[in-house]
């Protein structure tokens, strides 16, 4: 998406509001600087329980087998400090992302009516929920079922699975915060339909398009680049994108019947 096209969103339909491209710029500084002061915030206070962090982490693997967490190995000097700021940032993210779409939104979407930004604080509420939704389907149901495949799969070559504290924390933190990020396609879809970029045609016409857009995001949003990982992203990133159309038919419909209304009117 152009920028161009954003600041004309943010415009509106009054002259009046057109603002410099040096403003928007000023305004997008601005947003950026509370984005990194919301998420550096964050990430203190996550490091603060980083022992309880690891310990919430290492559960599936205790869930396992729990001789496999002795078998954890480090092996840099400074890991301990390294691998706790790497989960004070995942963690960060999830703590502060209620707070980053705000601003974002705030950014992108200025020119809404009253009515509309009414509306803003429970969509930052569902974005968040989708996101907090794909963290907490990635721990519980996808983690296990990804350690105890690799577990086992390593165990069926002959091999010991002996894997290092950086690679495993590493590996949890990606899959979890990469469904989180994953379960926000239908806030992108349904913001690109109300920008007018997308439409409830032009998604079902490249369905088969976006099949295959949707399962390379997964292969970067995965932690490894298998095909096990890469499908069990994939699969529920195109079921949310169907459900996206859904959604997206629903508030195509009701903003006809709308206008139809006040054409009535007028």
């Amino acid at each position: 998406m152009k920028l161009g096209r954003i600041f004309k969103f943010r415009e509106g339909d009054h002259a009046e509001a057109v603002k410099p491209f040096l403003d928007h710029l000023e305004d997008l500084r601005w947003v950026i600087i509370r984005m990194v002061v919301a998420l550096g915030i964050a990430m203190l206070v996550a490091f603060c329980f980083r022992t309880q962090l690891v310990h919430i982490l290492q559960g599936p693997l205790k869930a396992i087998d729990p001789k496999l967490l002795q078998s954890l190995v480090s092996l840099g000097v400074a890991d301990s400090m390294t691998i706790s700021f790497q989960l004070a940032f995942y963690a960060g993210i999830v703590i502060a992302f209620p707070f980053l779409i705000y601003f974002a939104g705030q950014f992108i979407l200025p020119a809404l009516t009253p009515q509309e930004k009414k509306a803003m604080l429970p969509a930052v509420g569902i974005g968040f929920g989708l996101f907090l939704g794909g963290v907490v389907l990635g721990y519980y149901a996808v983690l296990p079922a990804a350690l105890r495949f690799f577990f086992r799969d390593a165990k069926s070559l002959d091999w010991t699975p002996t894997w290092t504290v950086r690679d495993y924390f590493s590996f949890v933190t990606q899959l979890c915060v990469g469904f989180g990020v994953a379960f926000e396609l239908p806030v992108v879809v349904l913001v690109l339909v109300r920008l007018g970029v997308l439409s409830v045609a032009l998604l079902r016409r490249t369905r088969a398009y976006a099949f295959v857009l949707i399962f390379v995001a997964a292969a970067f949003l995965a932690p490894t680049p298998d095909a096990v990982s890469m499908a069990m992203m994939g699969a529920p990133m195109y079921l949310l994108y169907e459900l996206c159309i859904f959604v997206a038919s629903i508030l195509e419909r009701k903003r006809k019947r709308e206008e139809a209304a006040q054409h009535g009117t007028g």
